[in-house]
């Protein structure tokens, strides 16, 4: 894949729409997981990771795996071509007074911090729906999908309770963002150093973006236990996110905040390398349609 202009935003915004669905998609039973993991409290249920799948599948089936997708598959679109509309603005902004410069990976990172404000406001919803569904084991489902979470969260507290967690998503996605695109450039700047070539191969692609899905994560885990236990919590337990931290360090210790970063890491790899091979592979067949000029 051979180094070509900054893509602009509607090529980002298509590029980016794309990207979150093969994201989505590869890493949804990864996120499952994870969201159980981070939800025990009290008497553990599950005693790892494989336990935790073991146990899911064993209980619910192969396909509770994929519990919840619907509301960040209908979502993801959305969601992630903005985040990629703002990472290109967050470029464009960089560019103004030399076009024709190249950003570095720090710059790169400054321009993903903006797609990550982007997106909060699109995510959070969907992260709160999706965070209820998942929670559901066995018996009787209290909610019998997304759009019966969003009416009963409506019913039970307005449009506050569907959009609760948005300022502890922003925490965790405006700097995870930053160091996922900074990652994602500096991997691929040290690919073209060793290579001495600007034409990067599907493989460099796909380990660029496994990079940034690590570093996204090693930002974002501790904000989303926090995030995860506020929006699953019931109504009135907690004042805010942050009421969460000192009870969580109380009964779990500096531990509690990194509940789920195995599937968490798990799923950081697969998951974002398809993401950003997606993208890559989108602007490519924009390019071929209607070319950009290469450097």
């Amino acid at each position: 894949m051979g180094k070509q202009k900054e893509a602009g935003g509607f090529r980002s915004f298509v590029g980016g729409g794309f990207g979150g669905v093969c994201c989505v998609i590869s890493g949804q039973p990864f996120d499952t997981i994870k969201v159980r993991m981070q939800n025990q409290t009290g008497g553990a249920l599950y005693k790892g990771t494989l336990d935790c799948v073991t146990k899911t599948v064993k209980n619910e089936g192969f396909f509770a795996l994929y519990k919840g997708m619907a509301a960040p598959l209908v979502g993801v679109v959305p969601i992630f071509a903005v985040n990629f509309l703002g990472y290109s603005h967050g470029k464009s902004l960089q560019l103004m007074n030399n076009p024709q410069q190249t950003l570095s990976p720090l710059q790169h990172g400054l321009a993903g911090s903006i797609g990550g404000l982007y997106m909060t406001i699109l995510i959070a919803p969907g992260e709160r729906i999706k965070c209820l569904l998942q929670i559901q084991t066995t018996g009787k489902a209290q909610y019998s999908g997304p759009m019966d979470v969003i009416k009963q969260t409506y019913k039970q507290s307005g449009i506050r309770g569907i959009m609760r967690g948005t300022a502890i998503t922003a925490v965790r996605d405006m700097p995870a963002s930053g160091c996922y695109f900074a990652a994602y450039e500096a991997t691929k700047c040290y690919f073209r150093q060793k290579t001495g070539s600007d034409d990067l191969s599907f493989f460099h692609v796909l380990v660029a973006g496994g990079f940034a899905g690590w570093a996204n994560w090693a930002w974002g885990i501790a904000p989303d236990v926090v995030k995860t236990r506020y929006q699953t919590a019931p109504e009135g337990k907690y004042k805010s996110a942050l009421s969460v931290v000192p009870e969580l360090y109380k009964s779990e210790g500096i531990r509690g905040f990194f509940k789920g970063l195995a599937p968490i890491a798990l799923r950081a790899w697969p998951a974002n390398a398809c993401c950003m091979l997606g993208y890559e592979l989108a602007l490519k067949a924009m390019n071929y349609v209607v070319p950009l000029e290469e450097y």
